[in-house]
């Protein structure tokens, strides 16, 4: 098995992936943030200009009479300061005059002076109020039919006085660009500090990840071998006690066996004797095939991909003797690695050896089944079944012990039962 199975399991692909989704997060934010902040700088910008342009210019330059609508008066005032109240600020585009009745005394567009509108509310509060207030224009308003800016404008309105002692609003237009611009001169610094400062955490963090990702694969890589030894340590301890076993004590009872059935056909044996000496060896017999079969489960013979379905025959042979039917059924594991059989094969033992032990089953099936990716192993019985989750929390040893077995292997298993239910164990690992 490699350290990393999957690119993205990597830990330097996922802090890599972490900082991307950071800096986008970020970037979005600080663009957001900043657009906001321009846009109130922009539009306090223009809440000074008005103030400026409308109670330092306009207001001292009113003359009498032109609250009242008079031409002359107009026409002295546009003369005086006209020019100056448009073009004192590059971003003005339009500047009007009200009345309160919505009357427009002055505008630097001529055909709107002495026509009248309806003041909305906010124009009528800044009226009242002497406030300074901004909004984006409604060009679709009868007012502003002469705008044409196809971006917008800002609109900001101010109190100014007549020298009559009369409160007018004195209103400026402004680009919207004006605001747009002023966002990216907030934006941009926000955006270098960002992007320097993911960029100075990506130059710092990607070595130290880099190095420690190295170590990380470098100790799972030395717990792998470790591993791999231990099975093999395993393994070969039990092909030693399988075979101590079958040249020292099977042979020997089962030479043991054949004196005493000898020994039992003798003619000066007595019959009583006789029939001592056969029960003696068909015991001992008995005791011959469930050590062979005890010797099949520590080590079977024959272990791999073409000797997996010979094994399992031999693993569900103990329950054929106890009068359950058995079926196993081995397709597709063709080339499969020697641990992925023994995996397959440990599994299944543990399944089996619980439906005998504990099952009280008439029926056990064995399917083992295999394609390109993955091999899958099924256990089923028809036996009494059990609460797995109960025996989860009751600290079950053999539930415990065959989930460790498949993690340990690389795999996934399943234990599906219920009481009356029957049991299935189910696993997949993967083929390489």
């Amino acid at each position: 098995m490699s350290a990393f199975r999957r690119p993205w399991a990597n830990p330097l692909v996922q802090f890599v992936l972490a900082a991307l989704i950071l800096f986008g997060l970020t970037w979005w934010a600080t663009g957001l943030l900043s657009e906001r902040a321009g846009k109130t700088e922009a539009v306090a910008d223009a809440r000074v200009t008005t103030e400026l342009l409308g109670r330092g210019v306009a207001q001292p330059a009113i003359p009498r009479g032109m609250v009242k609508g008079d031409v002359g008066a107009i026409d002295r005032f546009a003369r005086r300061v006209g020019f100056q109240l448009k073009h004192i600020d590059g971003d003005v585009r339009r500047i009007k005059i009200w009345r309160a009745d919505g009357t427009i005394l002055y505008s630097d567009k001529n055909r709107l002076i002495n026509r009248q509108f309806d003041l909305d509310a906010e124009q009528r509060a800044v009226l009242e109020s002497g406030a300074t207030e901004g909004t984006l224009s409604d060009l679709r308003r009868a007012e502003n039919k002469f705008e044409t800016e196809e971006g917008g404008l800002l609109e900001v309105y101010t109190q100014i006085r007549s020298p009559e002692g009369e409160p007018l609003l004195f209103e400026a237009y402004y680009k919207v660009e004006t605001v747009q611009e002023r966002s990216r001169q907030v934006l941009s610094p926000f955006r270098r500090i960002t992007a320097g400062a993911l960029g100075a955490v990506l130059l710092i963090g990607l070595p130290l990840i880099g190095i420690l990702t190295l170590r990380l694969t470098r100790a799972a890589r030395a717990r792998e071998r470790l591993m791999a030894r231990a099975i093999d340590a395993s393994e070969a301890e039990r092909r030693r006690i399988a075979r101590d076993l079958h040249d020292g004590v099977v042979q020997e009872l089962a030479g043991t066996a054949f004196a005493l059935t000898g020994a039992a056909r003798e003619p000066s044996v007595t019959p009583a004797v006789r029939e001592d000496l056969l029960a003696s060896s068909s015991a001992l017999r008995r005791s011959l095939r469930q050590l062979r079969s005890l010797l099949v489960e520590i080590h079977p013979p024959g272990l791999n991909a073409a000797g997996l379905p010979a094994a399992l025959e031999d693993l569900t042979a103990q329950a054929s003797t106890t009068g359950m039917e058995t079926e196993v059924s081995v397709s597709g594991i063709e080339g499969a690695p020697d641990h992925v059989v023994t995996l397959v094969w440990r599994v299944a033992q543990e399944a089996i050896r619980n439906a005998v032990r504990h099952a009280h089953a008439t029926h056990l099936e064995v399917e083992v089944e295999g394609d390109e990716r993955q091999v899958r192993l099924r256990v089923c019985d028809n036996g009494v079944g059990f609460d797995p989750d109960a025996s989860s929390s009751n600290g079950s040893y053999g539930l415990r012990g065959l989930q460790s077995l498949v993690h340990d292997g690389g795999g996934r298993v399943q234990v599906e039962s219920a009481p009356g239910a029957g049991t299935t164990v189910r696993m997949a690992v993967e083929r390489g």
